[in-house]
């Protein structure tokens, strides 16, 4: 049997950029091999599909996760009924229609939702859904393998409604001990639930790591009351 070639370099040696490679399609095997290798994609207008392993990697550790007093409080009310995969592609499709000023346009394309919704499908792609009266006013997605929560997208309709489906998500990782959430690049949105930078080296160190954990597939369900995800 021979060797089975990996479709990524070593993402140790990259452009300034974080650029790891160049072309291909999102497609689910694809995604799952490059999120495995530290590696995501970042569709840029114009040029081929550009695959990253930025230098450095904002990380959040779950179980050393900030929530402020604020936010605290908003949880406690329970104005907002938070689920797990309940409606992955209305997140998604969401996510690409928000209007973000500091991107022009945006980078969940056709294709990327389809090589996300077909994680979903295999079980390894989430969502989770802030819901007011019914309707679904905020959500975020990503991708979870061994230990590690790739986050990738949020959006919200509603003020509080983002932060409370990422505090939810947050108490369930410490509870199913997850050892990583990969934030892939710096916001102040992230950096105030207590993410930092990490060195590549380091993040790729720990990635290995995390990922001999067994996956939790989905779909994924939660069930700590709205009050327990305020002491993470």
């Amino acid at each position: 049997m021979g060797i089975q070639r990996s479709l990524f370099p070593r993402p140790l040696r990259v452009t300034p950029d974080g650029v790891v490679a160049v072309g291909g399609r999102p497609d689910p095997q694809v995604l799952e091999e490059a999120y495995r290798s530290g590696i995501f994609p970042w569709p840029h207008e114009g040029v081929p599909l550009l695959w990253f392993c930025p230098d450095p990697r904002f990380v959040l550790t779950p179980e050393r996760a900030h929530i402020s007093r604020s936010l605290r409080k908003t949880l406690r009310r329970g104005r907002f009924e938070v689920t797990a995969d309940r409606d992955f592609r209305a997140v998604i499709r969401a996510c690409a229609g928000k209007e973000r000023p500091d991107q022009g346009g945006t980078w969940i394309t056709a294709e990327m939702i389809a090589g996300y919704t077909a994680l979903h499908d295999r079980g390894i792609a989430h969502s989770v859904e802030a819901w007011l009266d019914g309707r679904l006013v905020g959500g975020l997605y990503g991708v979870s393998l061994g230990a590690v929560f790739f986050g990738e997208s949020m959006f919200a309709e509603v003020a509080d409604a983002s932060k409370v489906c990422f505090a939810t998500l947050l108490a369930h990782l410490v509870r199913w001990d997850f050892q990583l959430v990969d934030c892939q690049q710096e916001t102040r949105h992230l950096a105030s639930f207590g993410a930092e930078p990490w060195a590549r080296p380091r993040f790729l160190a720990e990635l290995r790591r995390a990922l001999q954990h067994p996956t939790r597939r989905g779909p994924w369900t939660f069930d700590l009351y709205p009050g327990a995800t305020a002491v993470i």
